[in-house]
């Protein structure tokens, strides 16, 4: 017999303390509508908060949550891929612990799954955040989808139900980078979205800094991209190709005499042309180098510390 649930949750939390409970009192409200089997998974980022406390209280108190300790705080997306490697459920559904990710909306989503897709993401098209978190997201998802030549929508985010094979697919991808709606992006499968409703944050504010944004948009590029590598490597072309217009003019200059200081024709264009050869040679380099540290991390993207 499989005592497997239908649907699992899994939500990440970090300085959640006064909103946990309230987030697993709507799930369980909205899957008692849907007379669904299902679990819940928290998953505590090392909060510095008492949030772990509660999580565990409530896991006392509800045989249907789970609770998860990571021994540090890794990061969101991390956290997401600890709760995702300790779900059993039919389907799973990824969401963000501030309510703003409204746990009423798994309804649609279960429902439009059921017409034969295995993603569904839900769509932010009003979204309830503050004018820099938007800017960030929209600047965000411009720069990515330039880097690495593919469409990023910042109104989807982790919100999403996703079936169980999706999810298998995702753990198996062993980058040490981590981020969740990219690597749903590049599994594939049939997907949709729909449109959901955004809430404002009712307790504290988003754990993202804007330096935090700036790392993890870097790191994100890096390790899904090289295209930086080649912009370096077209820069070094274009070095050279300059250097060696400017050469064959400080060459036409010292034929025809027009230059006074011996020696500085074969200077200038010594350092223009062997500066563009270099760049262009470290940017090479630097694709091969990059493709041999995408085969060669090895090491956990989160440790779990306890499990209730």
């Amino acid at each position: 017999m499989n005592n497997s649930p239908k649907i699992s949750i899994v939500s990440p939390v970090y300085r959640a303390e006064k909103i946990v409970e309230s987030l697993v009192t709507e799930i369980q409200n909205t899957m008692q509508k849907m007379n669904l089997s299902y679990e819940i998974v928290l998953v505590d980022d090392r909060s510095p908060d008492n949030s772990w406390q509660e999580m565990k209280s409530l896991s006392a108190r509800f045989d249907t949550v789970k609770s998860i300790r990571l021994s540090k705080n890794f990061g969101q997306h991390p956290a997401i891929m600890a709760g995702l490697a300790n779900t059993s459920g039919e389907w799973i559904i990824v969401m963000d612990c501030d309510l703003q990710d409204q746990p009423k909306e798994i309804i649609k989503l279960y429902q439009k799954a059921q017409e034969g897709f295995e993603i569904v993401l839900a769509r932010r098209v009003k979204r309830s955040d503050t004018f820099f978190k938007k800017l960030s997201s929209k600047i965000f998802s411009k720069v990515y989808s330039f880097f690495t030549e593919t469409k990023y929508d910042n109104e989807i985010a982790n919100f999403g139900i996703y079936h169980r094979k999706v999810v298998n697919s995702i753990l198996e991808i062993s980058d040490y980078i981590k981020f969740f709606p990219l690597f749903v992006n590049f599994v594939g499968f049939k997907s949709t979205s729909i449109t959901v409703e955004h809430a404002f944050r009712d307790e504290g504010k988003s754990s993202y800094s804007f330096s935090k944004l700036v790392s993890l948009a870097f790191n994100t590029i890096i390790s899904f991209s090289n295209k930086p590598l080649k912009l370096f490597v077209k820069f070094g072309m274009i070095i050279s190709f300059l250097s060696f217009c400017v050469g064959i003019y400080y060459i036409y200059q010292a034929l025809h005499h027009e230059i006074a200081v011996l020696g500085f024709t074969s200077l200038i264009v010594s350092i223009w042309f062997l500066s563009g050869i270099i760049i262009t040679t470290i940017g090479v380099t630097g694709i091969y180098i990059g493709k041999i540290f995408d085969q060669s991390k090895n090491r956990p993207v989160f440790i779990i510390d306890e499990i209730v």
